[in-house]
């Protein structure tokens, strides 16, 4: 039996679908056209899909998945409303470190759902895409998935803890390899540092992927919330305060005249030239 969730979001403007069958959360990023881009709408929604699994005793795990040939590209700098504003400098470093706090909350909810989460990645995943990813309890994918942290290579520092989760998985010479150069990493390379537990054909990531979650939704589901909560209290002792910290660090740099540099010089397809400004 397959069970499609409603929300409050408007025909045409979906960015997540959750889809309920034989006891998994398929939750799936459905902007292919735009390789499934982040934008703040794209919080929201995962933050009220996160609300709903929550509390669904039907769903045991979660499937994360993407539509198309990328999991996630990065932010999506064309949606509305990407640019926050304010009266003055102070004011718009303000209201970004506010709006980056609202971010983790919403990242937060969804990374502590008592269901762990199996991701299947494919072709790029980069930026939010990856820190998305990392949020998994469970990384599978396929042979073309590509992985990268590229912010500072736009003047802007890493926005919602893919860092130090890296850090966390891979060791902090890794997190500060990939975060400082933001160079991309294939999927063997991630599978190597342990951001990855499987690695499979690109034609057999969506049946692994799925086995895996089937595979723990089959088991006591107060046992396997439990392992999860106990796994996590030992291994995430101290994000909070460092993502706090993040926050901070992004409103400085997204408020900074190198980031708009930085955007500028991708968009015009030249090397970027910043002035630590």
């Amino acid at each position: 039996m397959i069970d499609t969730i409603g929300t409050d979001i408007p025909d045409g403007e979906e960015r997540l679908r959750l889809d309920v069958e034989d006891g998994l959360g398929i939750l799936t990023l459905c902007r292919p056209r735009k390789l499934n881009a982040w934008s703040w709408e794209s919080t929201r929604q995962l933050g009220l899909f996160a609300d709903r699994i929550r509390f669904d005793d039907s769903i045991r795990a979660v499937l994360l998945r993407a539509e198309g040939r990328a999991f996630c590209a990065g932010i999506d700098i064309t949606a509305p409303g990407g640019a926050i504003t304010g009266r003055s400098g102070a004011e718009r470093a303000r209201n970004y470190y506010e709006a980056m706090r609202w971010v983790h909350e919403r990242f937060r909810t969804f990374a502590e759902l008592p269901q762990p989460i199996v991701a299947a990645v494919q072709g790029y995943c980069l930026g939010f895409g990856f820190e998305l990813a990392l949020m998994a309890d469970v990384r599978i994918a396929a042979d073309d998935a590509v992985f990268a942290l590229p912010e500072a290579r736009l003047g802007v520092a890493v926005d919602a803890g893919g860092d130090l989760r890296i850090a966390r998985e891979a060791g902090a010479g890794w997190a500060k390899l990939l975060a400082l150069t933001g160079r991309r990493v294939d999927a063997p390379t991630a599978e190597r540092l342990r951001l990855l537990q499987q690695v499979v054909p690109v034609g057999e990531l969506a049946k692994t992927a799925r086995a895996v979650a089937a595979e723990i939704a089959a088991n006591a589901p107060l046992a396997v919330q439990g392992v999860k909560r106990g796994i996590d209290a030992y291994a995430d002792a101290g994000m909070a305060g460092a993502l706090d910290r993040v926050a901070m660090n992004a409103a400085i740099t997204l408020t900074s005249e190198d980031s708009r540099e930085g955007y500028g010089a991708k968009g015009a397809g030249r090397s970027a030239v910043f002035e630590g400004k």
